[in-house]
């Protein structure tokens, strides 16, 4: 008989202020504990030298965690031009070398907007990513460098924020899976040049930004009050979906999806795609999706209703 994983029931979305020199795992696990949480994970890894959100979602909100993983992510990055590095960051070595200088202003914005749009990248050796079930930073420490394949990704936005001496920070908008560290690359090149990032800061996932995040101080502080007053910083789980559409059901409708069964949807609600499934009174139930035909079927459902 499986055994059950102690800890308390805990349902909702903590919008965490990862600090810089701490990994992700690290710091889900230190939240984990201060809530005493039976179920909780994160949404997508940052590297230790980057800071700033990280969701982590605890109880049923991990039935939603991949909808989240796949998100467009925001970031504020420091570059410093000069040099490029292996890991693509101030903590790596030295790999190239360049003499040319940053541009002026106006062309940098160009520059910055040639960047944007669907592109391949091919990740850095220095990732999380796989080969033969090793990480890419095992093989990169061990001297080895493979082939990757390049990924889709998407550049929404690339904003010059300042520009002083060999430093730039920018602020970016991205689809997952991109890498920040080699972007900095690419724009430093476009000019002849070399750079590597000094700073990384994630300041927005999907629907969230860091207007709402918490760091650890504040939660180690509030666990000397106990659990009402974390739960507090907890936001519900339906705020990572706001942007979906809602369909609402009746009773005996909101008991068959639960159920497993699908149901007709209302007209009104009839367009194909993912939405919220909700109750008459606004209880977040799950993800549905309405076919061609116009029925609602669940796809990720709740045990309970959520507020």
């Amino acid at each position: 008989m499986a055994r059950r994983r102690k800890g308390r029931d805990v349902d909702g979305i903590l919008l965490l202020d990862k600090p810089v020199g701490r990994t992700s795992n690290s710091a889900l696990q230190h939240v984990r504990r201060l809530f005493n949480a039976r179920k909780a994970g994160h949404t997508g890894s940052l590297d230790p030298l980057a800071s700033g959100l990280l969701p982590i979602c605890f109880g049923e909100a991990t039935k939603i965690s991949s909808w989240l993983l796949h998100a467009d992510k925001r970031y504020l990055v420091t570059a410093r031009s000069g040099h490029e590095t292996d890991t693509g960051d101030a903590e790596g070595q030295p790999t190239r070398y360049s003499e040319t200088g940053v541009p002026p202003e106006s062309q940098l914005r160009e520059m910055l907007q040639d960047l944007v749009g669907a592109q391949q990248q091919v990740p850095p050796m220095y990732s999380a990513l796989k080969k033969d079930g090793r990480p890419l930073y095992e093989l990169a420490r061990a001297g080895r460098e493979v082939t990757r394949e390049a990924r889709s990704i998407t550049v929404h936005a690339m904003h010059l924020l300042t520009r002083a001496d060999d430093h730039l920070t920018l602020s970016v908008h991205v689809s997952r899976g991109t890498y920040i560290r080699t972007l900095v690359e690419d724009l430093a090149r476009s000019w002849d040049g070399a750079a590597h990032v000094t700073m990384l800061r994630r300041t927005g996932v999907g629907t969230h930004d860091d207007a709402g995040m918490v760091d650890t101080a504040m939660l180690e502080a509030a666990a000397e009050h106990g659990p009402e007053a974390l739960d507090a910083y907890l936001a519900p789980v339906s705020t990572a979906l706001a942007h979906w559409r809602c369909v609402h059901l009746d009773a005996a409708q909101a008991a068959a999806v639960t159920n497993g069964q699908a149901v007709s949807a209302d007209p009104a609600d009839a367009q194909p795609g993912l939405v919220r499934i909700m109750d008459a009174v606004d209880g977040f139930l799950g993800i549905g999706e309405i076919s061609c035909d116009g029925q609602l079927q669940p796809r990720r459902m709740f045990t309970r209703a959520l507020r």
